[in-house]
C-alpha cells in the first residue's frame, strides 16, 4: 500500500463487531450485524473482498483458527461454528444457551473459547470433531475474553474478572469429553487460576493480553484504561495502574466522556492501540505510561481493533455509535481502515 492508510472499498453494511488480521497473511476478517463475515485480502489498495460468509444472525465475534483457511465465528444464533474460508463450509461446534459474544482461539493448546451471554464458556477441541465441547459456568454474563500462550483472561459484569490456566482448562475438557453422554456438554468443575475485580470503576467494555504473556488491559465505558500484570506478588501488583482517555472537551469547557470499545497489543513492541466511541485511535506505552501518539479523528466511534502478525499494519473498524445521539445514521459511517505503521510509529519509548 503506497499510502499510510487505505479505506477498504467493500465494507459491511451494519455495524462492525470484530476484525481479525490472519496470524501469517494480511487476510482480515470482519464479522457484522448485518448477518455476515468478510474476508479480505488488504495487500493491495482499497482491499480486494474475497468472500462473505452468511449466517442466520448478526455475528459478534470471529477469529482465525489453525491457519489462515480456518476461523470460528459466534453471535445471535446461539451457535459457535467453523468456518472453511477456502471452501465455505460451515460446521457447528456447539449452541449455548443465548447469543455468543466473543470467541478466541489458542494455538498453543488447539483449543477454541467461546463466551455467551448465558453466563458460560464453552471449551471445543476443533482438531477433534470427536470430543463433546465442555462448559464452564461464569458467575456473571461475559463481556470480552483475551489469551495468551499460557492464559485466558474472562471480563465479566458487575467487575469481575476470572483468569484460567489454558493448559488445565485443554487437559480437563478433554478427559471429561471422553467420558460424556452423546448430546451433552459435559460441565467442568476447573477453578480460575485468579479471581479479580476490575480496578475500573464502570462496566469492562474490552480486554487485551500483553503478547508476553505477563498481563493484561482493559477499558470500561467510561473513557478509562487499567493495566495490571499476572504475577499476585504484592511487588507487582502495586505496578498496576488506571488513567483517564477517549475525552473530548465541549464548548462549555468540560470534558465529555466516551466509552473504550477497543483494545489491541502490538505484537512486536508491545505498545497497545485503544479505540474509543469520540472516534479516535491512540497508541500507548504501558510500561512507560505514555501515550505514544493519536491519530485522526474519524468519522464514527472505533468499534474495533487489530493488528497484523508481524505488526506492520493496524486495521480499524468504524461504525456509528450512540455517542452523539445519532442512532439510525449508518449511511456511509461503517468502513475499515488498514493503516501502515512506520517502523517506530508503535515503538515504546524506552524501547531501542
Amino acid at each position: 500500500m503506497s499510502n499510510p492508510q487505505t479505506e477498504l472499498t467493500s465494507p459491511p453494511s451494519d455495524a462492525i463487531s470484530s476484525i481479525q488480521f490472519a496470524p501469517a497473511s494480511l487476510r482480515l476478517l470482519v464479522a457484522s450485524w448485518d448477518k455476515s463475515v468478510y474476508l479480505y485480502d488488504t495487500t493491495e489498495a482499497g482491499g480486494r473482498l474475497l468472500r462473505t460468509y452468511e449466517h442466520r444472525a448478526p455475528v459478534l465475534d470471529v477469529c482465525f483458527g489453525e491457519g489462515d483457511e480456518e476461523a470460528f465465528t459466534g453471535g445471535l444464533d446461539w451457535a459457535v461454528r467453523r468456518l472453511d474460508l477456502d471452501s465455505g463450509a460451515q460446521t457447528t461446534l456447539s449452541v449455548h444457551e443465548k447469543g455468543v459474544k466473543c470467541v478466541v482461539y489458542s494455538s498453543a493448546h488447539k483449543l477454541l473459547v467461546s463466551a455467551s451471554w448465558d453466563s458460560t464458556l464453552h471449551i471445543h477441541h476443533p482438531q477433534s470433531p470427536s470430543q463433546t465441547p465442555a462448559t464452564v459456568t461464569l458467575p456473571s454474563k461475559p463481556f470480552s475474553l483475551s489469551l495468551t500462550a499460557t492464559k485466558l483472561v474472562v471480563a465479566m459484569a458487575s467487575r469481575a474478572l476470572h483468569i484460567y490456566d489454558l493448559a488445565q482448562l485443554a487437559s480437563d475438557s478433554a478427559a471429561r469429553a471422553q467420558i460424556a453422554s452423546s448430546g451433552e456438554y459435559p460441565v467442568l468443575s476447573v477453578e480460575p487460576w485468579q479471581r479479580r475485580e476490575s480496578s475500573l470503576k464502570f462496566m469492562t467494555r474490552a480486554v487485551a493480553c500483553m503478547p508476553n504473556d505477563a498481563g493484561y488491559a482493559s477499558g470500561s465505558i467510561e473513557g478509562r484504561v487499567s493495566v495490571e500484570w499476572f504475577d499476585p506478588s504484592d511487588t507487582s501488583q502495586a505496578r498496576k495502574y488506571a488513567f483517564k482517555c477517549h475525552r473530548q472537551p465541549s464548548p462549555e469547557g468540560v470534558d465529555v466522556v466516551y466509552p473504550v470499545n477497543a483494545l489491541a497489543f502490538h505484537p512486536v513492541h508491545g505498545t497497545f492501540a485503544s479505540g474509543g466511541g469520540d472516534g479516535f485511535v491512540a497508541l500507548w506505552d504501558g510500561v512507560a505510561k505514555r501515550r505514544i501518539r493519536q491519530y485522526q479523528k474519524y468519522a464514527a466511534s472505533v468499534a474495533a481493533l487489530s493488528f497484523s502478525g508481524d505488526g506492520k499494519y493496524l486495521a480499524v473498524a468504524i461504525s456509528p455509535g450512540f455517542e452523539d445521539g445519532k442512532e439510525g445514521e449508518t449511511e456511509g459511517a461503517v468502513s475499515v481502515f488498514v493503516r501502515e505503521l512506520g517502523a517506530n510509529e508503535a515503538k515504546g519509548k524506552g524501547l531501542k
